[in-house]
C-alpha cells in the first residue's frame, strides 16, 4: 500500500549549507524517507553491472545522503562498491554512460585523498584528450557508428560532465574541466532547442513530433541535463569565463521546467503532451526536483517563483515511497515517453529521489 511521507542572480555561488540538526536528536524526515529509500534499493540490486550508469546515478544520490545522514553506512557502502570495482570506470573508453560512477569516486577522493580512488580515471581521461574523437554526434548506427563514444544524446550531460570537472577539482588539472565545457556546448548547440529553452534526446528527434504536433522532449533526458547543469554549476569556480552561459541555459531551463510541472507535483514522461502519457513519473520528477531546490537553494532561482514547485515536486516523489522504502513509478530505461507499469523501480529513480532529498533538507521549513 502506498503511503505519502507526509532571487536575483549573483557573481558567485556562496558554499550550500545544510539544514542543521544534532546527529544525537536522530535524523530529520526528510533524512528518514531518504534512508528508507537507500537501504531498500541498497537491500534489492539491480540486474545492472556496479560501473553502469544505472547505478552510477544512484551512487550520486547515496553521497548525496551522506553528506546529511548521522549514519555512518552510506558513505561505507559507497567505499566497498569502489573497491570492489578497483576504482575502475566502466568498460567503454570513451561512452559518457561508463563514466558516471566516476562522480562517486572523486567525491570519496575528496574526504579521504586516496590517490588509488582516482587513479584509473585519471589515466582513462588522458588517454581520452591524448586520442581525441571527432564532434560528429548524428545518432545514426550506420553513418556514424562511433556515435556513442562521444555526448550524441542529451542524457550523457549528466553522467559525463561532472565528473571530469570534479576531477578537475580534485587534481587542479584544468584540462579536464576544459574538456567537459568545450564537450558540453557541443552537444547542446546540437540538441538544444532555445525557442522551447528543452533539450532533444538525439538526433533522431529533430522532426518527431507528438500526437498533439509538438516536438518530443522526453522527462528523464530533461531532467538528467538540469541535474547535469546544477553539478556543473557546482564545480565551475565563480571566475570562469562560462559561468555565465552556464548559468543561462539553467535559468532557462528551470523556468520553462517549473511553468510545464502538472498540478499534482510530477512532470509526465512527455513534457509537452502529458495527455498522451498521464501516468505519474518519478524519475524525470525526482531530478527536475534536485534541480529546481539546487538553484532555489544556491539563490540562483527566486524563492517565491520557485519554492512552490519544488515543495508540490517533493510531496509527489514521496507518494511513489511505498511502506518498505521502494520507490515507485520510475520510467524503465529507454531513451522515449513511454507508457509502462506504474510499479516499476530502477536505481537511477532512487538516486533522483536522493539528490532531490539532499536539496530539501537544506530548503529551510
Amino acid at each position: 500500500m502506498k503511503k505519502a511521507l507526509a532571487r536575483s542572480l549573483g557573481t558567485a555561488l556562496a558554499p550550500l549549507a545544510v539544514a542543521a540538526y544534532s546527529p544525537a536528536s536522530g535524523p530529520t524526515p526528510t533524512v528518514e524517507a531518504m534512508e528508507r529509500v537507500a537501504d531498500w534499493q541498497m537491500a534489492h540490486p539491480a540486474k545492472w553491472n556496479a560501473t553502469d550508469w544505472q547505478n552510477g546515478a544512484f551512487y550520486a544520490g547515496v553521497m548525496a545522503l551522506a553528506d546529511v545522514s548521522p549514519s555512518p553506512r552510506f558513505r561505507e557502502a559507497m567505499v566497498k562498491m569502489g573497491e570492489g570495482n578497483r576504482w575502475q570506470l566502466g568498460p567503454s573508453a570513451y561512452n559518457a554512460d561508463d563514466h558516471a560512477v566516476g562522480q562517486t569516486y572523486v567525491d570519496l577522493y575528496l574526504t579521504s585523498r586516496d590517490p588509488r580512488m582516482i587513479a584509473p580515471m585519471r589515466e582513462r581521461f588522458d588517454y581520452i584528450m591524448a586520442h581525441p574523437k571527432d564532434d560528429n554526434l548524428v545518432f545514426d548506427p550506420v553513418g556514424n557508428p562511433d556515435r556513442l563514444e562521444k555526448w550524441s544524446w542529451c542524457d550523457s550531460l549528466f553522467m559525463a560532465p561532472a565528473a571530469w570537472a570534479k576531477l578537475s577539482r580534485a587534481t587542479g588539472d584544468g584540462r579536464y574541466l576544459a574538456y567537459a565545457v568545450a564537450k558540453w556546448w557541443r552537444t547542446s548547440d546540437y540538441l538544444y532547442d532555445r525557442e522551447e529553452h528543452l533539450y532533444l534526446r538525439d538526433s533522431r528527434y529533430f522532426t518527431l513530433r507528438e500526437s498533439n504536433g509538438r516536438r518530443v522532449f522526453w522527462a528523464r533526458g530533461n531532467g538528467w541535463v538540469l541535474a547535469g547543469l546544477a553539478r556543473m554549476l557546482q564545480e565551475l569556480p565563480a571566475d570562469h569565463p562560462t559561468r555565465g552561459r552556464f548559468v543561462e541555459q539553467y535559468l532557462q531551463m528551470s523556468a520553462k521546467v517549473a511553468q510545464i510541472q502538472s498540478a499534482d507535483g510530477f512532470w509526465r514522461a512527455s513534457l509537452l503532451d502529458p495527455e498522451s502519457y498521464p501516468i505519474q513519473e518519478s524519475s524525470g520528477t525526482g531530478f527536475f526536483c534536485f534541480g529546481l531546490a539546487w538553484g532555489v537553494n544556491s539563490g540562483l532561482l527566486d524563492r517565491a517563483r520557485f519554492e512552490p514547485a519544488v515543495r508540490r515536486a517533493w510531496a509527489a516523489l514521496l507518494t511513489c515511497v511505498d511502506a518498505d522504502g521502494r520507490l515507485t513509478h520510475v520510467q524503465p530505461v529507454g531513451f522515449t515517453p513511454v507508457t509502462f507499469d506504474p510499479q516499476c523501480t530502477e536505481p537511477y529513480g532512487v538516486g533522483a529521489f536522493l539528490l532531490a532529498g539532499r536539496q530539501m533538507v537544506a530548503l529551510s521549513p
